[in-house]
């Protein structure tokens, strides 16, 4: 019964507190009792949310980027996971982001930009798209991957579904409007794909989490977006003998 009186929104509280402290000092460093101290509560009480170290992580994962609404009190402590839970819940979001993604669209559209203009302009939304995509799952991605090295089932399915799938892809589409005059790939095609893809992850995710920022401050998610997108966009466009593009 002792559970039904916890307030109802300290949930929210202490799933954000467990992720910042697991991105901190990993999966294995991490204790309950870091993550009581954190919140300045006794251990024993953090028992109440959570049934140990492997359901906090998973409430973390589930809950802190607001993808699924946090529990009601009624439901607490929280359980550990299944065997595969996490690498299921983690695959499912990814796919569920996939075919809608501007990049994967982009490359099942049955026609391409007429001029190098309209490439650039496609590039750039498509690099925008995969920002506010990643951002939306920041918490979780970032958890996956300062985790990745002692959670291998979870850092098997970012690595591969998540980024390897997108740099992939971007590959592709790089692939195909060069082949076609649209946009001209400065150097290796697999690091100029990988490189786009990185930005994002860069700014979308891991600055946000930066333990000393650097001077300039990360700004809105909006205007990051935008610049990155314009960077790689332009560093591809185009230029015709005339000067323009």
């Amino acid at each position: 019964m002792a559970a039904r009186v916890i307030p109802a929104d300290r949930l929210s509280t202490v799933v954000d507190t467990a992720a910042r402290v697991f991105i901190r000092h990993g999966y294995r460093r991490t204790q309950m009792q870091d993550v009581a101290d954190e919140l300045g509560l006794a251990k024993g009480t953090l028992y109440l949310y959570a049934g140990g170290k492997e359901a906090l992580f998973a409430a973390a994962l589930r809950y802190a980027d607001g993808a699924e609404p946090v529990p009601d009190t009624g439901d607490l402590p929280l359980p550990a996971p299944a065997p595969g839970e996490l690498a299921e819940l983690l695959a499912g979001r990814l796919a569920a982001e996939l075919p809608d993604l501007a990049l994967t669209r982009a490359l099942e559209a049955p026609a391409r930009p007429a001029t190098p203009a309209e490439a650039a302009a496609e590039l750039s939304d498509i690099l925008v798209d995969l920002y506010q995509r990643l951002a939306r799952h920041r918490v979780a991605i970032k958890l996956v991957d300062r985790c990745a090295a002692e959670l291998p089932e979870l850092g098997s399915v970012w690595q591969d579904t998540g980024r390897g799938a997108q740099m992939s892809a971007m590959e592709g589409y790089l692939r195909d409007r060069e082949g076609a005059g649209l946009l001209a790939v400065p150097g290796s095609l697999p690091v100029a794909a990988r490189t786009a893809v990185e930005l994002c992850v860069l700014w979308a995710v891991h600055c946000h989490f930066d333990q000393a920022p650097p001077q300039v401050s990360v700004v809105d998610d909006d205007t990051v977006a935008a610049t990155v997108a314009a960077m790689v966009a332009r560093s591809m466009t185009v230029t015709q003998p005339d000067g323009g593009s």
